[in-house]
């Protein structure tokens, strides 16, 4: 990764956005502790009210489709770049850390305390000192099961009708139709 271009006017958010380097400035702190108000409201009352739980997912996420649910606690960083799809099932504990783009598709059911991690970190030393970091998008294809505990590493896409084992640490893209396990995640068969 190289420093920023003095150069660039471009905002943090629009670097963050992109996949630059960045700096998160009081913009997106701003943004972020909007988001995670949002969902502390949502975690509060998702079980009593599920219609209030679902209207605040509405304003919290940047979509999300019919016959859709999420289990509460929800975690996310801004809540508006994460997109799902419908008729999904999103189980409790869900860290879905939206520094760049999330996009879940129809039909994918996610097991409790999984980790979609869009958020990278410069190995360089200096330019974590500087509190430099970007992110890269992931997408989960329709049709997709995540077994619980799974993390889903910075710039994966999951191929429709994937399964990822419980437990899973997926570093790199998965194909259509298999099944992965382990850490770092492999193939263990097509369906």
């Amino acid at each position: 990764m190289h420093p920023p271009d003095p150069s660039d006017t471009r905002t943090q958010r629009e670097r963050m956005l992109a996949g630059d380097l960045y700096v998160a400035d009081e913009q997106l702190a701003v943004e972020g502790r909007y988001a995670m108000a949002l969902a502390a409201r949502f975690n509060a009352v998702a079980a009593q009210d599920p219609a209030e739980g679902q209207r605040l997912l509405r304003e919290l996420l940047g979509a999300i489709g019919e016959e859709s649910v999420v289990r509460a606690p929800l975690f996310v960083d801004y809540g508006k770049y994460i997109r799902i799809g419908a008729r999904c099932f999103v189980n409790f504990g869900l860290v879905a850390l939206d520094v760049a783009p999330i996009v879940i598709g129809d039909d994918v059911q996610i097991g409790p305390n999984v980790q979609l991690l869009t958020p990278t970190h410069p190995i360089e030393p200096e330019l974590r000192r500087a509190k430099l970091e970007a992110a890269q998008p992931i997408t989960i294809g329709n049709n997709v099961w995540i077994g619980g505990g799974a993390i889903v590493l910075p710039g994966v896409t999951v191929g429709e009708n994937s399964v990822i084992g419980a437990g899973a640490v997926v570093t790199r893209d998965v194909p259509a139709s298999v099944v992965v396990a382990g850490n770092p995640a492999r193939v263990l068969r097509t369906i």
